[in-house]
């Protein structure tokens, strides 16, 4: 059952103080912490599941929560070990997935779409791989099917992590972003050097190049114009073994384009969910 925290009245929750228009409610099941940018969630719309990178947390998607409430139900969870979620982290991707899927089986959460940032588009594909049919939809935002690690991303984590939050914006955002998303970005990082290790270390496992094909969802690739970690040519790779993908290019937005360009980012979403929803309802 949700723990919560002015909330109207949840799915199977009792009646509560009702949040403000436009704020963000804090929840908590089973010790998964998640923010909701509609609560109650309404099941007649789709879910949109967002799962954010390696070293960060559910907050990274706030420019999305509220934003894209017009079309979908919006969820951004804490995996665990990250922000407000208890645990250890996992160490695979498989794991975490296991994680997410456990969550919208207590939850009941109606027709979700998952949407992944970088390491949360490997548990996208995951989840769309491991769970034919229960996903009619997915998004992977500047992510691949393959992520190699670089060995100085671990040693980062292990010589000095109080700064690798400004070595996440460094390599993560465009030059061209203003500091106060730096800023945002930095407090997103809500976790142990040994969870961020992990995280980094299930990535470098991570490799579903040759199953790509069997996915049968449609799927919105999103890459971005500047993304130094997760370049065009992995969202081109995704698109070309995937067979129902469209593909957007988030022009001026470095890896971490959820908080650089929300309002692009929020259009394509728009747009692919309005087409998925209309394209399940023809078949």
């Amino acid at each position: 059952m949700a723990q919560e925290k002015n909330v109207g009245l949840g799915l199977h929750g009792s009646e509560k103080a009702q949040r403000p228009d436009g704020a963000l409610t804090e929840q908590k099941v089973e010790g998964i912490s998640f923010l909701a940018g509609r609560w109650p969630l309404e099941p007649a719309k789709p879910t949109l599941i967002f799962l954010h990178g390696a070293a960060l947390s559910g907050g990274i998607w706030e420019g999305q929560l509220v934003a894209l409430t017009d079309v979908a139900n919006t969820l951004a969870l804490d995996l665990p070990g990250h922000g407000k979620s208890a645990g250890p982290g996992e160490e695979t991707i498989e794991d975490y997935s296991r994680s997410v899927v456990g969550f919208l089986d207590r939850l009941q959460v109606p027709r979700p779409v998952p949407c992944g940032l970088s390491m949360g588009g490997a548990i996208v594909q995951r989840l769309l791989l491991s769970h034919p049919g229960r996903f009619f939809a997915g998004i992977l935002v500047n992510t691949g099917a393959k992520l190699k690690v670089a060995s100085l991303v671990f040693e980062a984590i292990q010589k000095d992590f109080a700064r690798f939050p400004w070595m996440i914006c460094k390599t993560g955002l465009s030059q061209k972003t203003g500091p106060e998303v730096g800023d945002r970005v930095r407090a997103c990082v809500q976790c142990t050097p040994e969870v961020a290790l992990g995280d980094f270390l299930a990535c470098d496992r991570f490799d579903v190049r040759q199953e790509l094909p069997t996915i049968e969802a449609p799927v919105l690739v999103l890459s971005a114009s500047e993304d130094v970690l997760t370049p065009f040519k992995y969202a081109s790779f995704l698109v070309e073994r995937l067979k129902h993908a469209k593909l957007t290019l988030v022009e001026g937005a470095g890896h971490l384009s959820p908080a650089e360009k929300p309002e692009a980012l929020n259009a394509a979403i728009r747009e692919f969910i309005h087409a998925a929803c209309l394209e399940s309802r023809v078949s």
